[in-house]
């Protein structure tokens, strides 16, 4: 059980990764299970400003008993970052997280989609996605979002003519990021038949209202992780086929094109070059002679390494 005092600053700390960190509603949901867990463990009379080291030590190897290394180390993260919070608005006068080395987990390597598998998911199946769905695997991939950036675009976000997109990221952080030709073309044709009469601020990509008179509601990420499981089966890709996975296909695949990694990582809103490396460690996952798929990748004039 939460202890009030607890649910309070919990609260409070969501409110912060929303409005001033601009953090998912999957990593927020994240940040505020672990939190609720610490506050469960800790007892149904414990106030945040009363947590010692020992308490957060006790919590952390508790949970080692029953999780894996990088699940230990994503609750240490949502600790620290909540404790941090808690000392800046003067709520806790330290913080008990201070100091506590991270477990040690394995590092995974990122698992790209062959090129082929992302042109069947574009291009394959008896038939073609919808106007929408399109313009939506088309963005994922050719621009390399994040699906909580993608879901975030407004109309105003996306210059067809131009063939950019205005994206905000992690941190709210702004990068501009180009097209290639294959989604320039299919988010111009969306914007042009589906969104046509939408004002700058209108969300660009929409779920249709179910009922008459009701306005169009912003696509989320539950549903574009829906719509790319359903495409992928139709389209005969087998394994798990989710957003990220395309933003890791993109990484991998202008690596392979040669493309500049500091232009990589500026498109896909990297704070440091030294997260876009990872993709350096990949193995080839293309045959020869898939250099002609990868070119519908490129943005003009994007220069090589």
């Amino acid at each position: 059980m939460t202890s009030p005092a607890f649910a309070r600053e919990i609260e409070a700390f969501d409110r912060h990764l929303a409005v001033e960190r601009n953090l998912s509603e999957h990593t927020r949901r994240a940040y505020g299970a672990d939190l609720r867990q610490l506050a469960a463990f800790l007892g149904p009379d414990a106030a945040p400003a009363d947590v010692a080291p020992a308490d957060v030590r006790a919590f952390l190897a508790d949970c080692h008993r029953r999780r894996s290394a990088a699940t230990v180390g994503r609750k240490l993260a949502a600790v620290r970052s909540f404790f941090g919070h808690l000392v800046r608005t003067g709520v806790c006068a330290a913080d008990p997280s201070l100091g506590l080395p991270a477990p040690r987990a394995p590092r995974r390597l990122p698992r790209p989609l062959p090129v082929d598998d992302c042109q069947l998911l574009l291009e394959g199946g008896p038939t073609a996605p919808p106007l929408r769905d399109l313009a939506v695997l088309e963005v994922l991939y050719g621009a390399g979002l994040r699906v909580a950036e993608l879901c975030g675009l407004d109309l105003g976000d996306a210059d067809v003519e131009r063939g950019e997109l205005r994206v905000l990221g992690k941190g709210r952080r702004q990068r501009v990021v180009p097209l290639p030709a294959a989604a320039r073309a299919a988010l111009a044709r969306y914007v042009a038949e589906a969104r046509a009469g939408a004002g700058a601020r209108d969300p660009l990509f929409v779920v249709r209202a179910s009922a008459p008179g009701r306005p169009a509601r912003r696509l989320g990420p539950r549903e574009v992780r829906r719509l790319l499981r359903r495409r992928a089966l139709g389209a005969g890709v087998a394994g798990h086929v989710h957003p990220h996975r395309l933003r890791h296909s993109y990484a991998t695949h202008l690596l392979e094109e040669g493309i500049n990694i500091r232009l990589i990582s500026a498109y896909l809103g990297h704070s440091s070059l030294e997260t876009t490396m990872i993709y350096l460690h990949l193995t080839a996952v293309n045959e020869a002679g898939t250099h002609a798929a990868l070119a519908r990748l490129q943005p003009p004039d994007c220069p090589t390494s």
